[in-house]
């Protein structure tokens, strides 16, 4: 039986993009390909607080997901790919698992909800686990996923075969199964290089499995022209889906500054605006 390395598990509103307000399982797996130590800070500057929530005493002396502090700047999941962080996420065995999504839910079987699989970067490493998940009897009546990706990971041919097979999965008819990619390119406000960052093939890709969005973490003008010149290059690759325009804010006094700035800006580009539900309803606190 497969394992997954699982950050977090819980149950919330999405708070972001194209299913905002949606109730959904999140599952948030270890590891990622990137840092993203840029965000909040000055072009060319990387925060180095997750490092200091690391290291100040020496190393974590938190028991738990839920007992970090939360950062202002830099990634604020920082604790699900920061190798000081690795051992608050065990390996987690997959019909555990399944049955620990479900009992998450408030009818104990699966509704109107949806299950968010999220990271880190959670194409990074479990392609090959989540078949295994997804086939276990208490996850057939799920109807929607969302995979939150950076847009890096290439899918395998495998994997891809396999989200084809489910999307097309009707049990008596009486169930459509929907795929969406929500995928968080980052810009070099994220403090990662371009050509790294930006793979347009790859999420063109995406949409021959499933529905894919664009989701662009902002601040400033210079980030918004850089917002537009990746769209550029993704819509000259092929890309068909919808692009969204997010503020910069894992805590609700760096949100605040600039969330009106945004909605204003991707208005006046004909973009979409995505909140950040999760930072005024809940100080994006742990499990929310």
């Amino acid at each position: 039986m497969s394992k997954i390395k699982v950050s977090e598990l819980f149950y919330s509103i999405q708070g972001e993009g194209r299913y905002m307000g949606v109730p959904s399982v999140f599952l948030r797996t270890f590891g990622c390909n990137f840092t993203c130590q840029g965000f909040g800070m000055p072009r060319g500057e990387l925060s180095t607080e997750a490092d200091t929530v690391a290291f100040a005493h020496g190393n974590h002396p938190y028991p738990e997901y839920k007992s970090l502090p939360l950062v202002s700047t830099g990634c604020d999941s920082y604790a699900s790919w920061h190798p000081a962080f690795k051992d608050l996420s065990p390996m987690v065995e997959i019909e555990g698992l399944a049955n620990s999504i479900v009992d998450l839910l408030p009818f104990k079987e699966w509704r109107e909800e949806h299950l968010v699989i999220t990271g880190g970067e959670p194409l990074l490493g479990w392609q090959k686990a989540y078949p295994d998940l997804l086939n276990q009897p208490c996850m057939t009546s799920l109807k929607e996923i969302t995979f939150e990706t950076n847009g890096t990971m290439r899918l395998t041919p495998k994997f891809k075969e396999y989200l084809a097979e489910w999307a097309t999965y009707t049990s008596g008819s009486d169930i459509w199964r929907e795929i969406t990619f929500s995928v968080s390119a980052k810009l070099p406000a994220a403090g990662e290089p371009w050509k790294d960052a930006i793979k347009p093939k790859v999420v063109c890709d995406y949409e021959t499995v499933g529905t894919v969005y664009l989701k662009f973490v902002v601040a400033t003008e210079q980030d918004i022209e850089d917002a537009l010149k990746a769209t550029e290059e993704f819509r000259s690759e092929g890309f068909k889906g919808h692009v969204y325009l997010m503020p910069v804010g894992g805590v609700e006094s760096v949100y605040a500054l600039n969330n009106k700035a945004v909605a204003l800006a991707a208005m006046k580009h004909g973009l979409r605006y995505s909140d950040r539900l999760q930072v005024p309803l809940f100080k994006n606190e742990w499990g929310t």
